[in-house]
């Protein structure tokens, strides 16, 4: 394997989304990846449609580039596999709620003690301590809590969902991945890992950086269309006469005066920089109404001459097509384990010193039991015993 962090070899020991994607990005950057799945509870992300095949597009898409061993993390035996895995393995990350991995055996004080330089990352909701720690939540629930839902929405219809998990994603996946890669630069230095705490609530809240400090100053919270970039002025989506959206994002002047005359509307450049909030409501309505005139198709062509900050509302089979993330080589295609290949959408990060490889999709659970046991000196008559106790599949 090459890339950046090649060399890094972690344990994965989570399901379904915040965990999975944290691994899949260390994995597209080179790291080792082993993935310890229960062979009685597997993850549900394999059952997921779309379906390719036997294969769930998603789970092979969040799980590329890893190996996958079954172990029924009860059965003593498997504890024991998981300690001789560690030292190879010194990286591991987990998304149990708190005390799961305590009851296991298999929490950070218990292996830290054996292998001080032991990284260790856990993702919860609430995070390892504070009142709410042992409670189920889900992504609603976590930026409902952290109070960004609260100003995320419209006023006439209230908070509104995203398209994609911000508190799973932008919370539990990538502040995992920040956190494991400062503590290994740490660890160059002092020779010790540490435990890392992410909570999915925290990172939602710390997500409201510049609101959250401006209501920390004195200014009142943030409501629903009431700031510069959550409805309160122009800046929005507008439908067309055929009932597409594009958006408006021309907040600078410059930008601005060239909106208000690809509209025709040369004079509106004035109100459009007032943000009283009556002028700004009138101008929104002003706008609503001029790009119901003419359709996606053709406001589309008239802003792609404009450097403007207006672009099209694109679904995924168009901003498949689009040529900007084609020469970008944002899709791939992948070998999946039954031989078909996988188009899946590839690493966003690009760097100069070397080439992500893709070298698998998802596997499927356990694929690759036998020959990790087998590098830990297991011999078949073992791995036999082990798979009739239920201890491995």
């Amino acid at each position: 394997m090459s890339g950046p962090l090649s060399g890094l070899k972690i344990l994965d020991f989570s399901t379904l989304l915040p965990g999975p994607y944290a691994t899949q990005l260390l994995a597209d950057m080179g790291a080792e990846v082993l993935r310890i799945e229960s062979p009685t509870r597997p993850d549900l992300l394999r059952f997921a449609p779309p379906m390719v095949g036997e294969i769930s597009a998603g789970h092979g898409s969040i799980n590329r580039n890893k190996q996958c061993i079954a172990l029924d993390l009860k059965q003593p035996e498997s504890t024991a596999i998981v300690k001789k895995l560690l030292q190879e393995y010194d990286i591991v990350l987990e998304q149990f709620r708190p005390g799961v991995m305590q009851r296991l055996g298999l929490d950070y004080q218990t292996l830290s003690a054996e292998k001080p330089e032991l990284i260790y990352c856990s993702i919860t909701g609430y995070g390892q301590t504070g009142p709410l720690k042992d409670r189920a939540g889900h992504d609603i629930n976590y930026l409902a809590l952290a109070g960004l839902a609260s100003y995320s929405g419209r006023k006439d219809t209230g908070p509104i969902l995203s398209g994609t998990q911000i508190a799973d994603i932008a919370g539990g996946t990538h502040h995992a991945v920040m956190g494991i890669l400062a503590a290994v630069i740490e660890r160059h230095s002092s020779g010790k890992g540490q435990h890392i705490d992410i909570s999915m609530s925290d990172a939602a809240l710390a997500l409201s950086t510049t609101a959250g400090a401006g209501h920390l100053a004195g200014d009142k919270a943030p409501e629903l269309s009431g700031t510069m970039l959550n409805g309160g002025i122009f800046y929005d989506y507008y439908e067309t006469s055929d009932g597409r959206h594009i958006s408006v994002g021309s907040l600078e002047p410059q930008f601005c005066k060239q909106l208000c005359e690809a509209l025709g509307k040369a004079d509106w450049f004035e109100r459009a920089m007032n943000y009283s909030p009556d002028v700004q409501a009138e101008l929104k309505q002003d706008l609503i109404m001029a790009f119901k005139q003419k359709s996606f198709a053709e406001w589309r062509e008239i802003f792609a001459a404009l450097d403007a900050c207006v672009e099209p509302v694109l679904d995924l089979g168009e901003t498949e097509q689009h040529p900007h993330f084609q020469e970008r080589g944002m899709y791939i295609e992948i070998p999946a384990a039954d031989g078909q290949q996988l188009r899946q959408i590839a690493s966003p990060i690009k760097f100069s010193g070397s080439q992500t490889e893709y070298r698998n999709a998802g596997l499927p659970i356990g694929a690759n039991t036998e020959e990790v046991l087998q590098q830990l000196g297991y011999d078949s008559a073992a791995i036999t015993t082990l798979r009739e106790a239920g201890a491995i599949a």
